[in-house]
This record gives C-alpha cells, structure tokens and sequence, in this order.
C-alpha cells in the first residue's frame, strides 16, 4: 500500500504537476489577451524542465576528475599526482542511491593512502564492513564512526555519519585501494 502511494506521489510531482503547471502558465497569459507572451512563456518553462530532466538523466556523464578528486579529499586521503576516472556509475530508486567510482592512480599516492588508513589510530584486520557489524542501533545514531582495515586484497577507509534530519538516510561511503593495482574505488551508498 506504501509504495503504490509512494509511487503515486511520485508520479503527480514529477509528471502531472509541472504538466499542470506549464498548461497554466500558457492559458493565463493567452486568456488575459498576451498570446504571443504565453508561447515565450511556455517555450522557456519547457527548456527548464528539459534541462532539468537532463541533469539527472545524464548525471554520470557529467561527473568530472575534480568531483571525484573533492569526494576522495573529503575522507582524508589527499591524491597529489594525475589519476584517471576509470568507471563512474550511479544509481538510484525509491530511498535509495548508489554511486561509485574508480580512479587509476599514481604508485606514489596508492602508497600514501595506503600509510594513511595503516597509521590511522583504529587501523584493523578484518573482513566485515561498518554496516555489516553489530553496533548497537544506539551508537549508529548518535555518532560518526571512521573505520580503517585491510582486508586480502584492499586497504579499506569507511565513514558512516548519521542524518542530521530525522527520517534521512545516513551517509555511509568506502574508499577501498586495492594491494595488487594502482586503483581507488569509491562507493556512496544511501539506503
């Protein structure tokens, strides 16, 4: 029944109410005896929605090295030589998105990160991730948690940091460097 209502929602925000919107901002116009001033009206209001639309549909080609360079400084891993944007996907549904990346980078910067996540004071071994342990839902609320650990084949820096509305999704991203490649993976996930 939620996501029928949820789906309906959607459905008059996205589609029936700009629909609506744009039939008024042409009839108004037209009827107070400004025909030519409504078609300009409604030529400019479609070119928004058109961009608008485009912006989110073309989101991932619109990504650039200096975006994912911003995202990866964020975590504290500083990247000082030239990288390549090897992959960039985004994804996203009904309370949920997903966005990740990966980065080809230096031998110089791989081993910097590398020492920053080991030097790191809560540096760990192990396999599970933040949203995989068993923390107290307490915890999860109140506080941001940074967990650094090396797993067989990646050096891992993980941050969770709760919504500070209530009833938003949490930030949860992950930097993972792998141990055998020049590469970063950097994955955004929003549930």
């Amino acid at each position: 029944m939620d996501a029928i209502l949820l789906t309906g929602l959607l459905t008059f925000v996205f589609i029936i109410l700009p629909i609506v919107l744009g039939l008024l901002l042409y009839i108004v116009p037209k009827k107070l005896g400004y025909p030519r001033l409504a078609k300009y009206i409604l030529i400019f209001y479609s070119l928004c929605i058109i961009l608008i639309s485009s912006l989110f549909i073309f989101e991932d080609r619109l990504f650039t090295k200096n975006d994912a360079k911003d995202l990866v400084d964020e975590q504290g891993i500083i990247l000082l030589d030239n990288f390549d944007l090897i992959e960039n996907e985004s994804m996203f549904g009904i309370g949920d998105y997903y966005h990740s990346f990966t980065l080809r980078i230096s031998n110089s910067d791989k081993q910097k990160a590398i020492m920053n996540i080991r030097n790191s004071k809560n540096f760990n071994t192990r396999t599970c991730r933040i949203q995989e342990m068993s923390l107290k839902e307490q915890d999860l609320i109140n506080s941001k948690i940074v967990d650094n650990y090396e797993t067989e084949d990646s050096y891992v820096r993980e941050y969770f940091k709760p919504s500070e509305k209530e009833g938003y999704a949490p930030i949860f991203r992950s930097i993972s460097i792998s141990k055998t490649e020049n590469k970063l993976v950097f994955e955004d996930i929003d549930d």
